[in-house]
């Protein structure tokens, strides 16, 4: 009878300690999460706008800039689609570094910082739980070269070329000009390329296209890389039409840095119709070469 008594008496004293240590557990475990919640209420950051700085050598002052990739006091915060209501640790004092991101090649899984965009650094004071708004203003990198078309003056530094069955017509739209080309009846291919640039940077330097459209028609947009006896052709993008006007970064940087011993490379747009019971278009505007 003791033995039993002592038993149930030890039983009871187990379950008594097996809940205090739960208990305890569980005082710690709130501790915790009360004080996390204490020192991790964030400051917020808002880009809704950015905007591009160009000057008038350098062409229109339109983009595409998709993301921004954010850092604060040096360190990577993330990259975050347009419009960004960004959350921050960090509190008073703090240095924003901001590169502008685009879609390479129009294709949205392709995301990265754009070459030739300058870095936005702006110094701000974070609080707890209130928002900073920000909107960078982006400028092309000092160094980079830009050659641009975009048919405002005499002549053109684009022709088409003996593939086309026809030429493009320079038109005018709320004061802008800006190239068009249609197929109708019979005719299948329009083709137009720029001027032969010689001593294109290599070794992985970059070098991308601008260029601003509107199409009812994908198009393809390569290069021609000219060698001593034989001219090689590399489609690289097939652009999806779009009927309101678009911009589109596209990156040359493979191509050219491939063509070794290259007398020279020129860039094209081609545009190529097998059902010809519709007119096919192409408006395009402000190409840039940029290297």
């Amino acid at each position: 009878m003791q033995k039993t008594k002592l038993k149930n008496t030890q039983q009871f004293v187990n379950i008594k300690a097996v809940f205090a240590f739960f208990f305890i557990l569980s005082f710690i475990f709130t501790s915790c999460d009360k004080n996390e919640d204490i020192q991790e209420i964030p400051s917020y950051i808002t880009i809704t706008d950015v905007t591009l700085n160009a000057t008038t050598i350098q062409g229109s002052n339109t983009h595409n800039i998709t993301d921004v990739w954010l850092y604060v006091n040096d360190q990577n915060r993330g990259t975050y689609p347009l419009p960004a209501h960004i959350p921050i640790l960090e509190k008073d004092s703090a240095t924003i570094k901001i590169f502008a991101g685009i879609m390479d090649n129009g294709i949205s899984a392709t995301r990265l910082p754009y070459s030739f965009y300058k870095m936005y650094e702006e110094n701000i004071f974070l609080v707890p739980d209130s928002t900073v708004n920000i909107s960078p203003v982006f400028k092309y990198k000092t160094g980079a070269t830009i050659e641009v078309e975009n048919f405002e003056g005499v002549g053109t530094d684009i022709d088409t070329t003996l593939k086309s069955q026809i030429d493009f017509q320079i038109k005018t739209e709320g004061g802008n000009h800006f190239a068009e080309a249609i197929l109708e009846n019979d005719n299948k291919t329009f083709e137009v390329a720029t001027k032969d640039f010689i001593n294109l940077p290599q070794v992985a330097s970059p070098v991308y296209m601008e260029l601003e459209y509107k199409s009812s028609h994908q198009f393809t947009i390569g290069a021609y890389v000219n060698y001593p006896f034989t001219v090689s052709q590399h489609p690289l993008v097939h652009v999806t039409a779009k009927e309101e006007w678009n911009k589109i970064y596209i990156n040359m940087t493979s191509t050219v840095s491939s063509a070794i011993n290259n007398s020279s490379i020129k860039f094209y747009i081609n545009m190529n119709r097998a059902d010809t019971t519709e007119q096919s278009w192409i408006k395009f505007d402000n190409l840039k070469i940029i290297y």
